[in-house]
């Protein structure tokens, strides 16, 4: 929709609603551009919040309290919304190809499309393991493990998490709260629950510190988590995991949340990526080979910093963003974004508790968790509470 003395002359089109570009689509909302056609391209219509998805996991949030609805903040921004899953880019035309309809073109394009865990190298892990992204499906699967342990309390479970990094262990904690949870409600004994983590490294959480590290893997020994530490998975079958060392983990579900991987169609369509297929982007997140495209989040490789692929790093890319999407359509200079240094996590235990990182030190509270949940519905009341739009004159 444009005002009707400015026809749209410029196209452009954002694919996926990952943070980046939902806080984007907000600021469009808030300053929209006359002569611009907005268009989102995402393959679900509610986007999940990643500091809140452990807390779902457990049971302490509800979906639509963790979850953006992009169809609202589409109409909000004026934005057309195509429901499809881009699949790739004709850079000869300027087209986003997608699974379901016909190509559509841009001037300028956008990609914050996330990332997944890489399976493809492990037999039987595409097929037989549930991977934590993308978030939809992994809740659907989550969902149903809690309510076949609702409706058969009694039966015996056990779940392997490949992968010991701050994703692998705050899900354990946050999966073990929950079905803890259920069989109470259902008097049976927690000692039908079996949760193991299997990891290649010496030790959990790589990147943070050893304080960190060490306090975690107590809490899960603590809790009864079975940790298998410097295990590398060569195979997974539908009932265990196999390792390296000849060590077989026996379970009903396995979850993948092992490092990031890209889709093949972003390598694929020509714009330049790092060696993992994430696209390379200059400090004004353009492409270093298409300056009329940009990325953010997981999807994009900073050139100049090297950054983990965290959520922190795509809410604060956001309004620069915005920022430098307004500026090339208008013709001028585009701003760098230098990314923090160090950044803070909170890592939440699965019982209102939360562990916070940050560079070297770490410590551990309930008041870090009710700080952590303020953020958090700090942030999605940004997209709650959407304000007016700015008039034009």
């Amino acid at each position: 929709m444009q005002p009707a003395n400015f026809p749209a002359t410029t196209d452009l089109v954002l694919i996926g609603g990952g943070h980046s570009h939902a806080i984007a689509l907000k600021l469009f909302g808030m300053k929209p551009l006359p002569g611009v056609r907005l268009t989102l391209i995402t393959d679900v219509s509610h986007a999940p919040y990643s500091g809140m998805l452990p807390g779902h996991v457990a049971g302490f949030y509800s979906f639509d309290e963790t979850h953006i609805d992009l169809r609202r903040l589409a109409r909000f921004s004026q934005a057309q919304f195509l429901r499809d899953r881009a699949i790739g880019l004709d850079l000869v035309n300027n087209k986003v190809i997608c699974a379901n309809r016909p190509p559509v073109s841009f001037d300028y394009l956008s990609i914050d499309i996330g990332s997944t865990p890489a399976t493809n190298s492990i037999p039987g892990a595409s097929e037989y393991a549930i991977a934590a992204k993308p978030v939809p499906q992994f809740l659907q699967a989550w969902n149903r493990v809690v309510e076949a342990v609702t409706n058969n309390p009694k039966q015996p479970i056990s779940i392997t998490i490949v992968g010991g990094g701050a994703g692998g262990v705050e899900l354990a904690l946050n999966m073990q709260a929950r079905l803890h949870q259920v069989l109470k409600n259902a008097r049976q004994s927690l000692d039908n629950l079996t949760i193991h983590i299997v990891h290649s490294g010496a030790d959990l959480l790589a990147g943070h510190s050893r304080w960190v590290s060490q306090r975690l893997q107590q809490i899960l020994f603590n809790r009864g988590i079975k940790l298998h530490l410097q295990e590398t998975v060569t195979e997974v079958l539908p009932d265990k995991v196999i390792c390296r060392s000849g060590l077989t983990v026996e379970c009903d579900y396995t979850f993948w949340v092992t490092q990031a991987s890209a889709p093949s169609w972003i390598k694929e369509s020509g714009i330049a990526t790092d060696s993992q297929g994430f696209i390379l982007v200059k400090d004004t997140l353009q492409s270093v080979s298409h300056p009329h495209i940009f990325a953010a989040g997981d999807i994009a490789t900073m050139q100049h910093y090297s950054r983990p692929k965290a959520g922190v790093f795509a809410v604060r890319q956001g309004k620069p963003l915005f920022e430098n999407l307004q500026r090339i359509i208008l013709g001028k200079k585009l701003k760098a974004y230098i990314p923090q240094k160090y950044y803070l996590s909170l890592i939440g235990t699965g019982d209102k508790t939360a562990i916070a990182s940050w560079s070297f030190l770490g410590w551990e509270s309930p008041l870090l968790w009710r700080w952590k949940d303020s953020i958090d519905r700090k942030f999605m009341q940004r997209f709650s509470n959407l304000p007016q739009m700015e008039k034009d004159d």
